[in-house]
Parts: structure tokens; C-alpha cells; sequence
């Protein structure tokens, strides 16, 4: 289901953060589109947090790959990164107004990133929305083969050490399914909902001032 917002009223960070907890999210058509579209999916997209799967490659990768991890340290470029063209998508719903808005989220705190780096170079990354217990992915993206994938197992390895209880995903898709991503219908998912709002997590439960090692993150996802 999808709404389409006034072009004309401006979307504070606290009306945003009410919108997440009654299960919507915000949509651009494109981004030459400033209008916003509110979105409730029949069927959302969660990744079980204590069902997160990590193939043996993958986990071989994330443990020996000479890039690097960090969160939090620039979401402009994240978000940049996010809203370039890929081989699975030639154009971006993310417009000027929904950087705006996700840039205040981070500002105050609400809005995560984990960014993956080849030296200095960003090479991938992801972005997000924490609130209580649940964190809504909002877009990912690689500039090199795996950077997205090691960007995920690393934000899952934070989740659970900051004691989150729900992964949302918005939708899922084939490379989120090999995850263990699912479709869960919309009442159950509010249900889901409500308990993850209900006390606090904390994304700084892994420390956000230094890198995080592959072995690091993946001894969180074995506990």
C-alpha cells in the first residue's frame, strides 16, 4: 500500500521516527520526483536475527578481506553510494528530500551507517533507521565484488550485540533470502513491531571509534 505525500509538507525526523513505529516508510517515485509515497507492504521483510546465515565463503571472506569497517563515520557518501546506478537497478528512489530527512535521523542519532573501505576509498556500505529495538534497513551498496555482503554481516554481528530484536528489510530478495531473509504478513509483523519498541538497544554495544575485525563480527554471530 503506498500513499502519496503533499509535495509541500516537510517531513520532520520525529514524524518520520512515529511513521516507523506504526510500520510505514517513506518512498520517492525517483530522483527527479520530490514527492514522498508512504509505504505499508502485506508482506514485510525481516532477517531473523538468531537465524542470520553466513555461508563458509562468505565467512572465509569476511574473516580474511584486507577492507576494512567502520560505522557512522560519513553517511553523505554512504547515501551517495546508495543512490548510484547498478547492474540491478539504472535509476534511485532516493531524491533530495529524502537525504534531508535521513541526514537530521543521523544527526541526532537515528540513522546508522556501516561503511566498507578499500584504504581510503568507500567501496560499500549500508544505511539505517535505529529505534528501541528495531533497525530498518534502508539501502546497501558495493563498488567492489562481496563489500555489501561483508557490510550486512558486520551491521547483523552489531544488532545482536547491542541487543536489537528485529532486523527489518522492508522487502526480500533473492540475495536477502540467501541471508535467511522472510516474508512475514502485515499484522504479524506489527506484532514483531511493537515488542522491538519496547525497551532500548544500543548500537554502540561493539565499539563505533575503532575497526571491527571479520573475526570479531562473526564470534557476535556465533554467541
Amino acid at each position: 500500500m503506498a500513499n502519496r505525500e503533499n509535495t509541500y509538507i516537510e517531513i520532520t525526523p520525529e514524524v518520520l521516527l512515529k511513521a516507523y513505529a506504526c510500520g510505514i516508510f517513506p518512498m520517492a517515485e525517483s530522483a527527479d520526483d520530490p514527492a514522498l509515497y508512504w509505504i505499508e507492504p502485506e508482506q514485510r521483510g525481516i532477517i531473523p536475527l538468531n537465524g542470520f546465515h553466513v555461508s563458509s565463503r562468505l565467512a572465509r571472506t569476511v574473516r580474511t578481506t584486507p577492507l576494512t569497517v567502520y560505522v557512522d563515520r560519513d553517511f553523505d557518501a554512504v547515501i551517495d553510494g546508495c543512490a548510484e546506478p547498478a547492474p540491478e537497478r539504472d535509476k534511485t528512489w532516493i531524491n533530495a528530500r529524502i537525504r534531508k530527512i535521513y541526514r537530521a535521523l543521523f544527526d541526532i542519532g537515528h540513522c546508522h551507517t556501516v561503511e566498507v573501505y578499500d584504504g581510503d576509498h568507500l567501496v560499500g556500505g549500508l544505511y539505517g533507521v535505529s529505534l528501541g529495538r528495531a533497525y530498518f534497513g534502508e539501502s546497501m551498496f558495493h563498488r567492489v565484488t562481496d563489500a555489501s555482503k561483508i557490510a550486512l554481516v558486520h551491521l547483523i554481528a552489531r544488532l545482536r550485540a547491542g541487543g536489537f530484536k528485529l532486523c527489518d528489510t522492508q522487502y526480500v530478495t533473492d540475495h536477502l533470502k540467501t541471508f535467511g531473509a522472510v516474508d512475514v504478513p502485515k499484522k504479524r509483523y506489527h506484532r514483531m513491531l511493537e515488542e522491538a519498541l519496547t525497551g532500548d538497544a544500543d548500537f554502540s554495544a561493539l565499539p563505533t571509534d575503532r575497526l571491527i575485525s571479520g573475526a570479531e563480527a562473526l564470534a557476535q554471530l556465533k554467541d
